[in-house]
């Protein structure tokens, strides 16, 4: 068994609003030293080893866990020790 950690971010160029507003924000409570905000999402999954896992996974990420018009995604997998 793997855990696989998906990081989901929009791509370079794509408005972030919730980005912008968390910004905006930081610097209304005074954290001016913040020059940007970018959201994302953050999902793991645990999944059976495969011969083809990252061709598995790739799939999953690009059918499903994002939206490959405006987010780009990144994955790490990591061995679960029982």
């Amino acid at each position: 068994m793997v855990k696989v950690q998906v990081y989901v971010t929009l791509k370079e160029g794509v408005l972030d609003p919730q980005g912008s507003a968390i910004q905006n924000a930081l610097h209304t409570m005074e954290y001016k030293e913040v020059q940007s905000v970018q959201t994302g999402k953050f999902i793991e999954l645990k999944i059976e080893k495969t011969t083809d896992l990252e061709k598995r996974i790739e799939e999953m990420c690009e059918k499903l866990l994002s939206n490959p018009v405006i987010e780009d995604y990144t994955y790490t997998i990591e061995e679960v020790v029982s």
